[in-house]
């Protein structure tokens, strides 16, 4: 295995990042990534799938998204360096576990952009003018040639507005974000007063037709732990808050609490609010499920034709805002990985303004190629649900390491209950991977796949002068881990199996029982502590040192 043969520097690539966001902009980040396009469909496809027996996988989802989340905050408050949730596998578990973890936060955030752009085409597709974007295909609503030329052209806007300063892109995400937070509490409200039909929580085929394999699929499935993803961009903006430690746990819990009580009271509002005509027969053929702007066209249903106006300029503003700061993430996460060599080190480019540049360009090409096979909202969700997942899994794995080998460590936030938390985390973040089915888990082995060619093309060609240590008995748990996922999946309830080794309920005994076998060994493997303060020394103190104040 290679050693270092270079460190990061604090002359390359100047001016480097800025320190300009305060908690506002922090809160407003994850709270602007978390209010997104998942509101607008997010609804419609619970209760297409559970009924409204979908509050429960909203609270389901909430509360594992909260668990995950408070493993972040400790680790962000530690570590406050841009592109995180990339990064902090890489000090546990050394090279081989950062560049895969890394890959798998790029991945995310990466493709929520184009997602953003397919959401507001949608429906926009309300105004006859954009009507032939789009055409229907299998049920799904498929970009046509235009469509793709429009996708294309907003991917570039909102790129280009990420080549402003950090400060006037959190300003402006700040103020976009106090209009997302807004309107879905005015829809709420309005919904609720307006037209409530209790007798909807009983209608169709019952209040839990699908049972918990129903309850726990649309967790993961149906867009709920996709409409929750986000609260991690505090920490991936680490590297640029005013004062990290302690506006970034803050951010972190404030924005997935805030979010989840959003997105329940939605679910509500939108079963309450359905015409009878809209929920005849069953849930999964309801009339609802044809609706292409599902609160807009329920506030037109309910003669709230104003409501409904602003609900189609809100789906151009909500999704535009998520796409935004996803492209800011993404950016910050590329400049995260090139510091600890795992890709070229043009990543690390920054323009006058500290805007890493390099890696904006290489988020709006992907965004593109993204809508030629993923032409529709649903058909790209999945993916993103389970490599964001995975990303997250990394988190209490490294916080159960640094509580064991550093325990005196500087802890602006510390998690109560550390010790059963990480463990239960890691848990719940397998938990979801297996609801999310092995249509989706399958593709996204192969993105996989495909990161780590490119991530052994860096080491090969040399595109970096860093050459990080492999630390593969460190790391020996990890190949383990993802096939064994695999495995578990495809011969579970939620595999393509017809009679699946692993039936409800043993399925989640099995993901249990795996998850804390390959955590407990990842804790006996970890890097030793003096290892882990070296290679945070390399980084974290030469990063501080080079973010101008």
């Amino acid at each position: 295995m290679a050693t270092s043969i270079a460190h990061p520097s604090t002359e390359r690539n100047r001016p480097g990042l800025r320190r300009d966001i305060g908690f506002v902009g922090l809160i407003w980040a994850s709270e602007g990534s978390i209010i997104g396009s998942g509101w607008l469909f997010g609804a419609q496809g619970a209760l297409a799938t559970a009924g409204p027996a979908a509050i429960i996988s909203w609270v389901i989802g909430g509360v594992a998204i909260l668990i995950l989340a408070l493993t972040h905050a400790e680790l962000g408050g530690m570590y406050p360096v841009s592109g995180g949730t990339a990064r902090f596998p890489h000090y546990a578990f050394g090279g081989a576990a950062g560049a895969s973890f890394g890959w798998f936060s790029w991945l995310q955030a990466a493709t929520v952009a184009p997602i953003e752009v397919l959401a507001m085409i949608t429906y926009g597709t309300h105004y006859s003018f954009a009507r032939g974007w789009e055409r229907t295909s299998g049920g799904e609503h498929i970009l046509t040639g235009p469509g793709i030329v429009v996708a294309v052209l907003l991917m570039a806007a909102i790129t280009a507005i990420n080549f402003l300063s950090i400060r006037l892109l959190a300003r402006t995400n700040s103020v976009a974000t106090w209009w997302k937070v807004g309107i879905p509490l005015l829809t709420i409200f309005v919904l609720a007063i307006a037209q409530f039909h209790g007798s909807n929580f009983t209608a169709a085929d019952g209040f839990n037709p699908g049972g918990a394999k129903g309850i726990l699929s649309a967790v993961s499935t149906s867009g709920i732990i996709f409409a929750l993803l986000g609260f991690e961009q505090a920490d991936q903006l680490a590297g640029e808050s005013s004062n990290p430690r302690r506006d970034i746990p803050r951010a972190v819990i404030g924005s997935i609490v805030i979010g989840a009580l959003i997105y329940i009271a939605l679910q509500v509002a939108f079963l309450g609010a359905l015409p009878a005509s809209q929920v005849q027969g069953t849930w999964a053929t309801a009339a609802f499920n044809t609706l292409t702007g599902p609160f807009a066209q329920v506030a037109t249903l309910a003669s709230l034709g104003w409501l409904a106006t602003i609900l189609y300029i809100d789906a151009i503003i909500s999704p535009g805002g998520t796409g935004l700061i996803y492209i800011t993430g993404s950016s910050r996460v590329s400049y995260g990985l090139s510091r600890n060599g795992y890709v070229p080190s043009v990543f690390e480019k920054t323009n006058e303004r500290g805007v890493p540049w390099v890696g904006l360009i290489t988020a709006f090409v992907i965004g593109c190629v993204c809508f030629l096979p993923f032409p529709s909202w649903r058909s790209l969700v999945g993916l993103i649900t389970s490599a964001s997942v995975l990303m997250y899994a990394g988190a209490p794995l490294s916080l159960g390491v640094f509580r064991r080998r550093l325990p005196e460590a500087t802890r602006p936030y510390r998690l109560p209950g550390a010790t059963w938390m990480s463990p239960l985390a890691f848990v719940v973040a397998n938990l979801l991977i297996l609801w999310s089915g092995w249509v989706t888990d399958w593709k996204l082995g192969v993105a996989i796949l495909i990161g780590y060619v490119i991530l052994v093309a860096n080491r090969v060609f040399k595109m970096n002068p860093i050459t990080p240590q492999l630390d593969l008995k460190a790391a020996q748990w990890l190949p383990v881990y993802l096939v064994g996922m695999g495995l578990i999946v495809y011969l579970s309830d939620f595999g393509p199996l017809k009679h699946p080794w692993f039936p409800l309920w043993w399925d989640i005994a099995a993901v249990a029982v795996f998850s804390l076998v390959i955590y407990f060994w990842a804790m006996a493997v970890a890097l030793p502590s003096e290892r882990i303060t070296d290679m945070v020394n390399q980084v974290v103190l030469p990063e501080e040192a080079d973010l101008q104040a």
